[in-house]
């Protein structure tokens, strides 16, 4: 790994790349504030991408001690932190569906599973048990997430009723992946 694609986690003191860590930065009258696409100035403060971490890093002042300053810490950050990885997630499979590769609705979806077609899956917190085992005996080997409940799923993408969903090939597809891993990392760390 190069030395300029790695950090240390303030948390553990983990050295990681630094594309699967959170960064935050100390903004000026603000206070920490995430900086997921890099792109604010300042010295940038990683913490593993898990919310125990973030928890664990804004209830022992840690921000502070890797800055050497005082600053000023939402008590609520890693609650932030999981909106706005949630709100990526969500966004991404809009984007997904307008570039053609979102399957919706249960035959459908087990129809592409049945001819190879599917990369992942997604399935609402919420589903029923027995199109979630249908699903399941199915799937196989497919990865399949759980990270949104049918309201929220409706609500991002104007609809009722969103339970399964398919994502076949395509560069949308990988992008969802990644907010979905991030987002799972987080949640399960």
């Amino acid at each position: 790994m190069k030395t300029d694609t790695i950090r240390k986690c303030i948390v553990t003191g983990e050295t990681l790349d630094k594309s699967t860590m959170l960064r935050f930065v100390a903004a000026e009258g603000v206070g920490i504030v995430p900086d997921f696409k890099k792109k604010l100035g300042g010295k940038g403060i990683y913490v593993s991408n898990a919310k125990s971490k973030l928890k664990k890093a804004v209830e022992s002042n840690l921000f502070a001690k890797g800055l050497k300053k005082r600053v000023k810490v939402d008590e609520n950050l890693s609650e932030v932190v999981e909106s706005i990885l949630r709100s990526q997630a969500l966004h991404a499979i809009s984007l997904a569906r307008k570039a053609g590769c979102l399957v919706l609705g249960l035959d459908k979806v087990l129809d592409l599973i049945k001819k190879g077609k599917v990369v992942f899956l997604l399935e609402a917190t919420d589903a029923g048990d027995d199109g979630a085992k249908k699903i399941a005996s199915h799937a196989k080997d497919l990865e399949i997430y759980s990270l949104f409940n049918s309201g929220e799923l409706d609500k991002e993408l104007n609809r009722e009723n969103t339970v399964h969903l398919a994502f076949i090939s395509g560069n949308a597809t990988n992008l969802v992946r990644e907010t979905f891993v991030r987002l799972a990392s987080f949640l399960n760390n």
